[in-house]
C-alpha cells in the first residue's frame, strides 16, 4: 500500500485530516510518570508537561493507555467502565477550592504519606484521594451549574447508570454488583428510584468527578493541538464482569464466558482474562449504540484510537466461567465456532465503528491471527502492530525484518506494555523458549524433560523461566535426535527451535555496530535497535518511553523488574510502575536532545 491508496480507503477522510507524514511518538501510561505537584501518581495536569516532552524529543503522538477508572486489580483494561474516567488523574492544580487553607493543608499531608516517585504507584492512595476529592467538592459549590447540567444531559446515556453502580458499590463495601440484593442486582426500578433519592448527594458527588475529569482532559486535548501533538487513546475490547456497563446492560454480554488467549511459544497455558465475551447479537439489536457512545465519548480526547485485540472482533477465545482457573486459556474455543464467519463478522463492527466516529483507529493486531484480520485492516485503512521482536518472516528465512520491509500501514515498535521493555528482552529472553511451554510439549510427546533439558539448553544462560539453546544444537537433526521422536512428531518443536535459535545473533547482523555480539543492552545496542524502528517503512512509530530512557542510567540494576505489566498475573507490580524521574527535570535532561536527534535522523515528525 501506498500513501495516496489510504485516501480511498474507508478511514480516507481521517488520513487526510492527520496527513500521511511518518510520524513518530511516545507511549507513556499516565500513572508512570509525575511532576513536583502530583499526588502519588501522575494526573491529568501533568499531561501537559507529556505534550511538551513530545515536543522536545521531536514526536507528534503522545499514546495513553485507557483512561477509564479501573476496578480492585488496577488493571485499565478491566475497567468499571468503558465511558467514566479514573478520578485517581483528577489535579488539584485546577479546582479554585484547593487553594483553600484547610484544603491545602490535607494535600500537603497526604503527599508526604504517598511521596511520587517510588517505582510503584502505592494504590491505598485512591481512598485518600477520594476523601480529599469529596471535602473539594462539598467546598465548591456550583454544582448546580449550567455547565455541569449541559455535561449530565449529553452524556446521558451511560452517566446515571455509572454513578448509580459506584454509589451502590460502595453501599455494599465493594461487593461485585452480583453479589448485591435481588432488588438492586436485577434493576428494580422502583427500588432503584428510592436508592437514588436517599442517596443525591454521593450521586452529586459521583457526577463531579467525571464532569472534573473530563474538563481537565478535555483542556489537556486543547493544549496538545495546540502544539501540534496527536493524543492517542486506547479502546480496551473488554469491560470488567463487576463493571456498570454488565450490571446495566447484561443482554450484551454472555456471563457463562470468560474471554482469554489460546497457547502460543510465549505463553504455555494460553491466557483468561476473566472478562465476560460480548452478546454481538444483542448490541446489533440495539443499533450498535453501546459500542458508537463509546467512540462518541473518545472523541473528546482523542485524534487517534487503538483498538485493542482487535482479532477479538473477528472471533474470541472463550472458556467456560466454570472452568478451573489453573488451566488458564488451554480448554477454551473461538467465537463464532464457524471460521467462515469470523471475516463478515469483524467486517460489520468494523464498519459500524468507522461509520460512527472521526477519529483514525489503529489497531492492536498481535498473537495468532488468521489472515482475514490483517486483510480488512489494510482494505479499510486501519495501521496494525509491528513489534520489532516478532517482526519476523517465521516460514523462510527464520530472520528479522529490514526496516524496509515493515508494513507501511503498521505502528512500529520495540515492546508493548504487556512485554518486557526492549533491554530486559534482550538479556533474558532473546533466543530463548519459554520453559513452561517446553514441559508441557515434552508431556505431551513422552519426552522425559529432565533428560533432554541440559542436552539442548545452557543453564548458565537460562533465567526468568527462559531457556537458552546450547550453541551446539546447530541444526534441525541434533535437536530431533535428543528429543528421540521422528521428525514429523516434532514439527512444532523444529518450528520453535528455527525461530529462536541464535536469535540474538540474527538481530546483532542487522545493527550498525561493530565487534562481537554483547550480551548487556548498552545505550549503543538501544540507539541501533530504536533507529532500526524508527528508519522502518511503517507509518507511525511510537515507542515506550522507558525503552528511549535506557539511553541513559534512569534505570538501575536488572532492567527485568521495569515493567508495566505481566499477562495472566494480578499483582501490586502490574499497572504501577513509575519512572523515578519528575516530568520537569526530565524536560532538562541531555536525554531529550539525543531522542531528537535519532527521531530527526528517521524523517519522522
Amino acid at each position: 500500500m501506498v500513501k495516496d491508496n489510504l485516501f480511498t480507503t474507508p478511514s480516507g477522510d481521517r488520513w487526510k485530516r492527520i496527513g500521511t507524514q511518518r510520524r513518530a511518538g511516545l507511549l507513556v501510561p499516565l500513572f508512570s510518570v509525575y511532576s513536583k505537584n502530583s499526588i502519588g501518581i501522575g494526573d491529568l495536569h501533568d499531561l501537559k508537561l507529556l505534550i511538551n516532552l513530545c515536543d522536545k524529543v521531536g514526536s507528534s503522538i503522545l499514546q495513553l493507555l485507557p483512561m477509564n477508572e479501573a476496578g480492585g486489580t488496577n488493571c485499565p483494561y478491566d475497567a468499571v467502565s468503558s465511558f467514566a474516567l479514573e478520578p485517581l488523574y483528577i489535579s488539584f492544580e485546577d479546582l479554585p477550592a484547593a487553594k483553600k487553607k484547610d484544603i491545602k493543608t490535607k494535600i500537603y499531608t497526604i503527599k508526604g504519606r504517598f511521596p511520587a516517585g517510588s517505582i510503584h504507584v502505592d494504590y491505598s492512595l485512591r481512598a485518600e484521594k477520594l476523601c480529599l476529592l469529596w471535602d473539594v467538592y462539598i467546598e465548591t459549590g456550583d454544582n448546580d451549574s449550567k455547565e455541569f447540567k449541559k455535561f449530565i444531559d449529553k452524556n446521558d446515556y451511560w452517566l446515571n447508570n455509572f454513578v448509580l453502580f459506584k454509589v451502590l458499590k460502595n453501599h455494599y463495601g465493594g461487593k461485585p454488583w452480583y453479589e448485591w440484593e435481588d432488588r438492586y442486582k436485577n434493576r428494580d426500578s422502583r427500588q432503584l428510584n428510592i436508592f437514588q433519592e436517599t442517596h443525591k448527594e454521593e450521586i452529586g458527588f459521583q457526577k463531579w468527578l467525571q464532569w472534573t475529569a473530563f474538563n481537565q482532559f478535555t483542556r489537556a486535548k486543547s493544549y496538545a493541538k495546540s502544539r501540534g501533538v496527536l493524543i492517542k487513546g486506547d479502546l480496551p475490547i473488554l469491560i470488567s464482569r463487576d463493571s456498570a456497563d454488565v450490571w446495566a446492560h447484561p443482554e450484551f454480554f454472555k456471563l457463562n464466558l470468560a474471554a482469554g488467549a489460546p497457547q502460543d511459544m510465549y505463553c504455555a497455558k494460553g491466557q483468561r482474562w476473566g472478562m465476560p465475551t460480548y452478546n454481538w447479537d444483542g448490541i446489533a439489536a440495539d443499533g450498535y449504540r453501546y459500542l458508537k457512545e463509546k467512540l462518541k465519548f473518545a472523541e473528546n480526547f482523542y485524534d487517534i484510537l487503538r483498538i485493542d485485540h482487535v482479532v477479538g472482533i473477528f472471533r474470541i477465545w472463550s472458556i467456560s466461567y466454570n472452568e478451573p482457573l489453573g488451566n488458564e486459556g488451554l480448554n477454551g474455543f473461538f467465537d463464532p465456532i464457524d471460521e467462515n464467519k469470523w471475516k463478515a463478522h469483524g467486517r460489520q463492527i468494523l464498519s459500524v465503528m468507522i461509520d460512527s466516529t472521526n477519529i483514525l483507529l489503529c489497531a492492536e493486531d498481535l498473537g495468532l491471527i488468521p489472515k482475514i484480520c490483517p486483510e480488512t485492516l489494510k482494505e479499510f485503512g486501519i495501521p496494525g502492530n509491528d513489534v520489532q521482536r516478532w517482526t519476523k518472516d517465521w516460514k523462510i528465512r527464520h530472520d528479522f525484518l529490514k526496516p524496509q520491509d515493515y508494513r507501511f500501514l503498521s505502528v512500529a515498535m520495540l515492546s508493548t506494555h504487556d512485554t518486557t521493555n526492549w533491554a530486559a528482552w534482550w538479556e533474558n529472553e532473546a533466543g530463548t523458549i519459554d520453559e513452561e511451554l517446553f514441559i508441557r510439549k515434552c508431556r505431551e510427546r513422552d519426552i522425559d524433560y529432565e533428560k533432554v533439558k541440559n542436552m539442548l539448553f545452557n543453564p548458565s544462560r537460562s533465567r526468568r523461566g527462559r531457556l537458552r539453546w546450547l550453541d551446539a544444537i546447530d541444526s534441525n537433526n541434533i535437536l530431533i535426535d535428543i528429543l528421540g521422536k521422528a521428525k514429523e512428531e516434532v514439527a512444532d518443536f523444529i518450528d520453535i527451535y528455527k525461530n529462536t535459535y541464535k536469535e540474538k545473533e540474527k538481530l546483532w547482523k542487522h545493527l550498525n555496530i561493530k565487534g562481537p555480539m554483547r550480551e548487556k543492552a548498552d545505550s549503543k545496542i538501544v540507539s541501533e535497535v530504536l533507529k532500526m524502528t524508527l528508519r522502518s517503512k511503517s507509518i507511525f512509530c511510537i515507542e515506550l518511553l522507558i525503552d528511549y530512557l535506557y539511553l541513559t542510567n534512569i534505570f538501575k540494576g536488572d532492567p527485568y523488574k521495569y515493567r508495566i505489566n505481566r499477562p495472566g498475573t494480578i499483582s501490586q507490580d502490574n499497572w504501577s510502575l513509575t519512572i523515578p524521574v519528575p516530568l520537569e527535570d526530565l524536560l532538562k535532561y541531555k536525554i531529550c536532545k539525543d531522542i531528537k536527534r535519532i527521531v530527526s535522523s528517521s524523517g519522522r515528525i
